[in-house]
C-alpha cells in the first residue's frame, strides 16, 4: 500500500471537516458521523480540491459498527497512518445537581465509553508508525458545564495513558490543545459571544498537521 489513510471520528463539522480537507491533500480520507448529509457536503469539498473520501455514516457509539468499518479498512487498505479523534457529544448548560440523566448517559457515551472501545480496535490499525490526534479543551470549564467538562476530561485522561503506554513501541499519541474556535459546540457554552476573535477551524488544522509535522 502507498497511499496514505487518514480516520476522521467526527468528521462533519468544525474541527474534524477542516482536518479532514486539510489532510485530503495527502491521505485518502475515511470521514466518520452520524449525518450523511454534512458528510457528502465535505465529500464534495474534497472533490473539488483533488482529494478522495470514503464515508462511514455512522455512530461511534454502535460498537458492532465500528467494529466493522475497523475490519472493513483492514481489508481494503490493511493499515492506517493517522486517526483523528474529533467527535464529542457538548451537553446543555446545566447545574452538577440538575444534569440531565439522559445527557449524562450520552456524553459518557460519545466522550468516554466510545473512546475507550476505539482505541482497542484502531491501535491495530496503526501499528507502530501511525498517530492517533486526542483534543484538549481547557478553554470551557466552570460552572454549568461539568456534563462536558468531567466526560471531556475523562477521555483525555484514557488518551494520556495510551500515549504514555506507546511511547517506546508506538503508534505516536498526540494531545493537543486548539485555540478557541467558532464551532456549534462552543456555541453552546457561550450563547451570543462575539466570534470574530476566534480562530477559524482550518486554521486550528493547519497548526495542528504543522506541529505534527
Amino acid at each position: 500500500m502507498t497511499q496514505k489513510i487518514a480516520l476522521i471520528t467526527g468528521a462533519s463539522r468544525g474541527l474534524g471537516a477542516a482536518l479532514a480537507l486539510a489532510l485530503s491533500r495527502s491521505h485518502h480520507i475515511v470521514a466518520v458521523a452520524r449525518t450523511t448529509g454534512a458528510l457528502e457536503e465535505l465529500d464534495d469539498r474534497i472533490q473539488a480540491q483533488g482529494g478522495h473520501a470514503t464515508l462511514a455514516p455512522m455512530d461511534i457509539t454502535n460498537t458492532d459498527a465500528m467494529a466493522q468499518l475497523c475490519r472493513s479498512i483492514y481489508d481494503r487498505w490493511g493499515q492506517i497512518d493517522l486517526w483523528a479523534h474529533t467527535a464529542v457529544h457538548a451537553a446543555p448548560l446545566s447545574p452538577a445537581s440538575s444534569i440531565d440523566g439522559r445527557d449524562w448517559e450520552k456524553s459518557v457515551a460519545i466522550n468516554i465509553s466510545a473512546t475507550g472501545v476505539l482505541i482497542p480496535f484502531i491501535q491495530p490499525l496503526l501499528g507502530d508508525t501511525g498517530r492517533a490526534l486526542f483534543f484538549d479543551d481547557t478553554h470551557v470549564v466552570g460552572k454549568f458545564t461539568g456534563a462536558y467538562s468531567a466526560t471531556k476530561a475523562a477521555q483525555i485522561t484514557l488518551a494520556r495513558a495510551w500515549a504514555a503506554e506507546t511511547v517506546k513501541t508506538g503508534p505516536k499519541v498526540h494531545v493537543l490543545a486548539p485555540a478557541p474556535m467558532p464551532t456549534a459546540t462552543r456555541a453552546r457554552f457561550f450563547p451570543g459571544e462575539d466570534r470574530s476573535p476566534l480562530s477559524p477551524p482550518d486554521t486550528e488544522a493547519a497548526a495542528v498537521l504543522a506541529a505534527l509535522a
